[in-house]
């Protein structure tokens, strides 16, 4: 019964941490309402993936690994938050471009796969979400795992992470929301592009 417990209290917390706005919920409205539906799905895909490996490596001692070697989180930091400079400077290069304009560049089209990387490295980028999978862990989880656990709770992660997102995709890829995007997609994708730039920033300088 312990068991059970501790599983619902470790999903009912990821679950929780999900649902919070981050990069990852502008990845993914973005890439649904820019490009497409699909894209948006495997975006989310993407993000369910990175939940995937980040539950598997807390399981297996991530909370330890931090504890005992401090330059990995901080290097961790750093990767992060370049990568999502890179994806803000991306946006922002594409804000004043009209949308048919990034339909019809060869160059410009992205692959449901490329959303996919997108979706996962954009995950993995978020240090801060490390250290929610492996605190939550290091409290919740009973002090002999059950040898189950190691299949159920990356797949639960998995789970969570991939539903939010595509439920978030599925919304926001409809005729109302994309008719709007359409309409200030400068405004917006400027916004995004810049939100996305201040949480590189804040994850690069931030002291925790």
């Amino acid at each position: 019964m312990q068991a059970y417990i501790s599983l619902i209290a470790i999903t009912g917390a990821l679950a929780a941490g999900a649902v919070s706005p981050g990069p990852s919920f502008i990845l993914v409205a973005r890439n649904a309402v820019s490009l497409s539906r699909q894209h948006g799905f495997a975006t989310a895909l993407g993000m369910g993936s990175g939940a995937f490996l980040f539950s598997v490596i807390a399981l297996l001692g991530l909370h330890t690994l931090f504890s005992a070697v401090p330059l990995a989180f901080w290097l961790l930091k750093i990767l992060g938050g370049v990568y999502l400079l890179f994806l803000a400077a991306k946006i922002f290069r594409s804000a004043r471009r009209p949308l048919q304009a990034l339909a019809s560049n060869k160059t410009a089209r992205i692959s449901l796969w490329r959303a996919y990387i997108f979706g996962l490295f954009t995950q993995l980028s978020n240090p801060k979400t490390a250290i929610v999978f492996a605190g939550v862990f290091s409290a919740l989880l009973p002090q002999n795992i059950p040898g189950y656990f190691f299949a159920v709770i990356p797949l639960a992660t998995f789970c969570i992470d991939a539903g939010w997102y595509s439920i978030v995709a599925l919304i926001l890829s409809s005729e109302k929301p994309r008719n709007a995007y359409l309409r200030c997609k400068t405004i917006v994708d400027s916004t995004a592009g810049g939100v996305m730039g201040l949480l590189g920033l804040k994850l690069i300088f931030s002291n925790k």
